[in-house]
């Protein structure tokens, strides 16, 4: 086949990509549909297929593999959209999901109500049983109270079952036996056991875990089968694969039986982008991922060619939000994008997000009845965008209702409607440069030792001014840029995962247990090597170890270099390479330190044969002068008479000084004053902040 799809939807914009046969990528762009996400997809497609010069039809035809991407989980469990779930916990253990990990920031502040728990205490149940954690039975399983529990369940209209039982993970007889009776008392509902979807210690994690996918099982199925019945309908015939947080794709009927697993599923494609641009300008192998869509500004890391990944992954704030308790692809959000409204709080000083104008109505420069300034209209009103060419111009922006809605907090500030402009612009910069912070400095990484790939819509916008505050000198923003995760998807692999908890020290190594547990785990992951196409030729089983040193309360993720311990060397590779990964991480190490492992992880990583991108080689010059030009501001309330480049008109090796605009079909990039971009030989843009 000729072609691969992948696409992304997000809370603004669906971004598609379309690969052809010689790695060539063609981006289609829709305002998101959330009412029937087929309709914005179609429309973003469609738009390639034109600029293919192809139709629809033949487009379809000619695609054996199409990549999906979506927050359509994640806008469901925020706006607490999510079924109607059942909680089943062991008897005196029902607070679980309220009590949460106990964490607080500013523990002294009173003035915040207790956060409420993912699934209502009302919708808790208590089921009587006990497991030690040895995996005795200490209670057995009460089936008649589990009957009557159950019956009670089904007269609420419970459209969903998470069951999260004591010490499961050590023995999951109970666990099972009650699933045996959910299919028997309220067949067709959606359940989750714990055991089965994360089997690692810390209760909180894996009843956090297990109530969220048991809660988006019915919306999820419903949605990507949905999508599936749509796809054929319009005539596409190739295979369909699901993104996951896991860094990874997936097949339908894969993810909706884990959909915890999209949550997030569009950003964690970021930082598979970021390193192949990196590696592909040479720029190594340490990359800072910045993404700023028209909702979110998302931020992740990519250590010495590896992807980062975090079992902390809160939605909303950590410790009194809720735990996605997955290892999930490390990528921070926050509400800071294109789509993001600026606000006088009550103490008179501006903000910037996290509430976003969405796809609808949108900025108010989208002329779709928004009217809250924007950073989108702030971008406007200082002449950032062409009113007359934004999306390659399929949309006309209205600049009068930009400027409306951003003197409504212009006037409150006392400043002019162009200075109060740029002010949310470098208000939501600041923002961003704090969340590549957080990622970064706050955890022992240098920025200036890192390669920034800046994709998003609304990257262009700040990035050169976010890079030149935190001192990073390369700079990348990809011709793809505006649909980074989109591209992403185009280099992701079919990734399975399974994990277990065996704690076990160093110094006192249990390794027939652990040798049993990783055999097990391998046959599973064996056992859906062979359900995929070809048998998933190519593929390869990464062992990963979560350790600490004794006495210390979190976890490193440790690769291990083989998926069996035959002797003491084997132990003591394993002692060598946490020691690295502390190192790396803290800039520090404790040989003399007995090494606990508390969870293993296994995954099993297909390759899908992605054609690799090259980059020829270019010579640096001077762009000529701008065809166009137009009136920009910088700070000051007078225009600065600014160079306008179009892509079509630039060649590789062009050094383009600012201040300047460079617009692209999908993105704007903004050239300072004094800073400089230069077009690759990939048509990338090399960009210069000092």
């Amino acid at each position: 086949m000729a072609y691969r799809i992948s696409v992304d939807t997000g809370g603004t914009f669906t971004d598609v990509v379309v690969a052809d046969a010689d790695g060539g990528m063609t981006i289609g762009k829709a305002l998101t549909t959330h009412e029937r996400i087929f309709d914005g997809m179609n429309e973003a497609i469609g738009n390639a297929a034109e600029q293919l010069g192809i139709g629809l039809d033949r487009l379809f035809a000619e695609t054996g593999l199409l990549i999906y991407g979506t927050t359509r989980a994640t806008n469901a469990i925020v706006t607490k959209r999510v079924a109607k779930t059942a909680f089943l916990a062991t008897e005196g253990f029902p607070d679980v999901l309220l009590l949460k990990e106990g964490g607080k920031f500013n523990p002294h502040d009173f003035s915040k109500d207790f956060p409420e728990p993912y699934i209502p205490r009302s919708h808790t149940f208590e089921i009587r049983e006990r497991m030690s954690s040895e995996g005795t039975v200490s209670i057995p399983l009460d089936e008649a109270q589990a009957r009557v529990v159950l019956e009670k369940i089904r007269a609420l209209g419970f459209e969903a079952i998470a069951v999260c039982l004591l010490w499961s993970i050590a023995n999951p007889a109970h666990e099972r036996r009650l699933s045996e009776l959910i299919a028997e008392i309220m067949p067709g509902v959606p359940v989750t056991l714990s055991h089965q979807l994360i089997p690692v210690v810390r209760e909180y994690r894996r009843a956090s875990a297990t109530a969220i996918d048991a809660s988006l099982k019915p919306l999820m199925q419903a949605h990507l089968k949905g999508l599936e019945r749509d796809l054929r309908a319009a005539g596409y015939r190739g295979e369909i694969l699901i993104s996951t947080t896991a860094g990874g794709c997936g097949h339908i009927d894969a993810i909706t039986e884990k959909p915890i697993y999209t949550v997030g599923s569009g950003p964690a494609m970021a930082p598979l982008a970021g390193i192949v641009f990196s590696r592909l300008e040479n720029l190594g192998d340490n990359v800072i991922i910045c993404d700023t869509g028209g909702t979110t500004f998302d931020v992740g890391l990519v250590r010495d060619g590896r992807l980062t990944f975090s079992r902390d992954t809160w939605l909303g704030p950590a410790y009194t939000g809720d735990l996605l308790g997955i290892a999930a692809v490390d990528m921070r959000s926050i509400g800071a994008g294109g789509g993001s409204i600026a606000w006088i709080d009550d103490g008179g000083l501006m903000r910037v997000g996290p509430q976003s104008a969405g796809s609808v109505p949108g900025p108010a420069c989208y002329g779709r009845g928004g009217t809250e300034p924007t950073v989108s209209d702030a971008a406007t009103v200082l002449g950032y965008f062409d009113p007359h060419n934004f999306l390659g111009g399929r949309m006309r922006l209205d600049v009068d209702a930009a400027r409306l809605a951003v003197a409504a907090v212009a006037e409150r500030i006392g400043l002019s409607v162009e200075e109060a402009a740029y002010r949310i612009v470098s208000l939501a910069s600041d923002l961003m440069m704090r969340a590549v912070g957080d990622i970064t400095i706050n955890e022992g990484v240098s920025p200036r030792e890192s390669t920034i790939v800046a994709g998003g819509g609304a990257a262009g916008l700040n990035i050169m001014k976010i890079a030149q505050e935190l001192g990073c000198q390369r700079v990348v923003l990809p011709k793809v840029a505006s649909a980074l995760s989109a591209a992403g998807m185009q280099h992701a692999d079919i990734v399975a995962e399974e994990a277990a908890s065996l704690v076990t020290l160093s110094t006192a190594f249990d390794t027939e247990g652990v040798n049993a547990m990783l055999a097990d785990l391998t046959a599973r992951l064996e056992a859906f090597r062979a359900g995929l196409k070809d048998g998933g030729a190519g593929c390869r089983i990464e062992c990963i170890a979560e350790a600490r040193y004794l006495s210390q309360v979190w976890e490193l993720d440790t690769p291990l270099a083989r998926h069996r311990f035959d002797g003491p060397e084997d132990v003591a590779a394993l002692v060598e390479s946490f020691h690295q990964v502390h190192e790396r991480v803290f800039a520090v190490c404790d040989p003399s330190s007995p090494v606990e492992v508390v969870n293993w992880r296994m995954r099993l990583v297909v390759h899908l044969g992605t054609q690799p991108l090259t980059a020829p080689g270019t010579i640096e010059v001077a762009a000529p002068p701008a065809r166009e030009r137009r009136n920009c501001y910088f700070g000051g309330s007078t225009p600065v008479v600014t160079g306008i480049y179009r892509a079509e008109h630039l060649e590789p090796g062009l050094r383009i000084e600012g201040p300047a605009i460079i617009e692209e079909p999908t993105t704007t990039l903004v050239v300072y004053p004094g800073m400089a971009a230069v077009v690759s030989g990939a048509g990338n843009y090399l960009l210069h902040v000092a």
